[in-house]
């Protein structure tokens, strides 16, 4: 593979760490700034709501615009706003920065994805996305801990540095990998009003709400895995901690699986079974409800399964969407984090709902119900796409 690949990977790494490491250093950060917890932590919610509510329109404003200009405009953006935000004394400052940071994050994320797909050989743009989504996992898998520990050794301050010198690497390798060549985008591009015909019509519309439900189900529980082992098995901190890790690692391995299902098999068969697949866990972990307490043992096989089977998905419903965007790809798949982003929050809120509400019990039980939501808007997705030109299209580029 070549090394732009890995550049990308090392790009989709930092900006995601950039997001998730803020949860490791919030007490630092509420301490130092004398602020609460609670309102330390809507550091995180204003950086994911940023995102997903500007990466749709930033797909859509900065269509014509190189990548390599995109990619030099948004980490300069990004370096600078993690090292200010290093220096600031107080809360409302930072709040600005992280929302300058998302800013670049929403303008560059969607196109790190699109750039692989686009560049990606004939039958095999599904293991390419799954290089870049590796950097996802990969940010949760090692970028946090590394951010959370360099916080609790060297401050918080410290934290943001690490992350404006990573921003400032993974633009060097960018930019020495990168091809140089001639840039026809703003000739290639379709115009605003064709870009949302292309987004707005059922093939892609969707498919996008469909991965947004998966989303919602699946970070919904992950959220709440805690109490529900709790309430399910009494399991103790270290059995939790093997849970979530292998949960992590089960998901590094389905995103490249799920990307060479998505080659071999199609995108929508790929979806069909990791939908299903994740669906058909949460089931079994709602009948689990009635005969607790459960084996711990039980529980982590069935959970790392759907862990992993959450992750498979990721680039099988990128592979999809860019092959039935067309032109208008990039603003689609920007429209795609946006709904991940949004999934995420509302799967914070659901599962919040949920424990408060009916228990922890019920908590599969609804991201089962997501997981048929999803699986019925693929289904209505592929229907629609195989009666439109996009479609058939798609079809044809997917088998050559």
């Amino acid at each position: 593979m070549p090394a732009w690949l890995f550049a990308l990977f090392a790009a989709a790494f930092v900006l995601y760490t950039d997001d998730y490491v803020i949860a490791g250093v919030l007490p630092e950060i509420a301490r130092d700034l004398k602020v609460s917890e609670a309102r330390a932590g809507q550091l995180v919610t204003v950086f994911s709501l940023t995102v997903a509510l500007a990466a749709p329109i930033a797909g859509v404003a900065l269509a014509r615009v190189s990548r390599r200009r995109l990619f030099t405009v948004s980490f300069v953006l990004f370096t600078a706003s993690n090292l200010l935000a290093a220096a600031v004394t107080g809360f409302g400052p930072l709040v600005a920065l992280r929302i300058v940071a998302a800013l670049a994050a929403a303008a560059s994320t969607p196109a790190v994805f699109a750039y692989a797909a686009e560049r990606a050989p004939k039958g095999h743009i599904g293991r390419y996305v799954a290089v870049v989504a590796l950097g996802v996992t990969g940010s949760i898998a090692a970028g946090v801990p590394i951010g959370t520990w360099i916080g609790g050794h060297f401050g918080w301050r410290a934290t943001f540095v690490s992350m404006a010198a990573a921003g400032a690497a993974a633009l060097v390798f960018l930019l020495v990998t990168l091809p140089r060549e001639r840039d026809d985008r703003a000739a290639g591009t379709p115009s605003i009003p064709e870009q949302l015909r292309v987004l707005a019509g059922p093939p892609v519309a969707l498919g996008l709400l469909a991965n947004c439900a998966l989303m919602t189900g699946s970070m919904m529980m992950l959220t709440y895995t805690a109490p529900y082992l709790a309430a399910m098995s009494e399991a103790s901190v270290d059995q939790r901690a093997l849970a979530f890790s292998l949960s992590g690692f089960a998901g590094v391995l389905c995103i490249w699986a799920g990307g060479k299902a998505a080659d071999r098999w199609g995108p929508d068969r790929a979806l069909f079974t990791g939908m299903g697949v994740f669906t058909g866990m949460m089931a079994i972990l709602g009948m689990l409800w009635f005969v607790r307490p459960v084996p711990f043992s039980v529980l982590v096989v069935v959970g790392t399964i759907w862990g992993g089977m959450a992750f498979w998905n990721s680039p099988a419903i990128q592979t999809r969407l860019y092959l039935l965007a067309g032109p208008a790809a990039a603003q689609a798949l920007a429209l795609n984090t946006s709904g991940t982003y949004l999934g995420v929050s509302l799967g914070g809120v659901l599962g919040g709902l949920t424990l408060s509400g009916p228990g922890a019990g019920l908590l599969p039980v609804v991201a089962a119900a997501l997981g048929l939501g999803a699986l019925a808007l693929l289904a209505l997705a592929v229907v629609a796409s195989k009666k439109s030109p996009s479609g058939e299209r798609a079809m044809a580029a997917e088998h050559g």
